[in-house]
């Protein structure tokens, strides 16, 4: 799964990688990101535009905006079949912006897990690959919502965990945004396991574990028996 993620490229930074034409909200960095809180997300139609979601996707037939805390992640395996999901993977697809995420690896004692911190090698923003609903309320209100979708751990990621959040690579962004594509046949080939010699992941302070500490030193190396 994907619980948690690092957002500290500057707007300007993510306007070039991600060529946006129009910024809809100017966020700070943010280095523990956590489920229910709002994210970047890059939506195409005419244009990449930055906007904000709220992280816990709530379908627009929910009858309790709640479902969302349990629609963090779709998996990329059922994600064009589950109904919580496929109306918005054929039509409303977007890009998690993101420079790196968590995992938990379960230390040989099996009782400990000790956080790891995930990034490209070249420590440049990306995209995961995400769906957003609207979905409105009894009394008008407009909620938006994302999901961010995993698939299967590739090799570096394996002794980490099974799972792991899709990365949309550079020269598939395009493609994921365009809505005029909905064939899943076109669309499930781009969500498999990003390449292992892109990435790093080393130890990361227990400091992570709680959502509420959101400093820069999150993401500072640290050694395992620190621990």
């Amino acid at each position: 799964m994907c619980g948690r993620f690092v957002r500290k490229s500057t707007i300007t930074v993510i306007e070039d990688e991600f060529d946006i034409y129009e910024v809809q909200w100017a966020f700070e960095p943010s280095y523990n990101i956590a489920p229910s809180q709002d994210i970047a997300c890059v939506i195409g139609n005419g244009g990449n535009r930055l906007v904000k979601f709220r992280w816990g996707l709530v379908p627009f037939w929910a009858d309790d905006p709640a479902i969302g805390y349990r629609m963090i992640n779709a998996r990329a395996e059922t994600v064009a079949q589950k109904k919580s999901f496929a109306r918005a993977f054929k039509k409303q697809r977007c890009l998690v912006v993101a420079d790196g995420f968590y995992e938990w690896r379960k230390l040989a004692d099996g009782k400990r897990k000790i956080p790891m911190y995930v990034h490209l090698r070249e420590d440049r923003p990306f995209g995961f690959a995400g769906l957003y609903e609207n979905w409105k309320s009894k009394d008008g209100e407009i909620l938006r919502t994302c999901t961010i979708i995993t698939t299967r751990a590739n090799e570096m990621m394996e002794p980490i965990h099974n799972r792991m959040p899709v990365i949309i690579p550079p020269d598939d962004r395009k493609l994921w945004l365009d809505t005029s594509v909905q064939d899943p046949e076109t669309l499930l080939p781009l969500l498999e396991p990003f390449s292992s010699a892109d990435l790093e992941a080393y130890t990361v302070s227990k400091k992570v574990n709680s959502p509420s500490y959101n400093e820069p030193d999150c993401i500072e190396p640290v050694q395992e028996e620190q621990q």
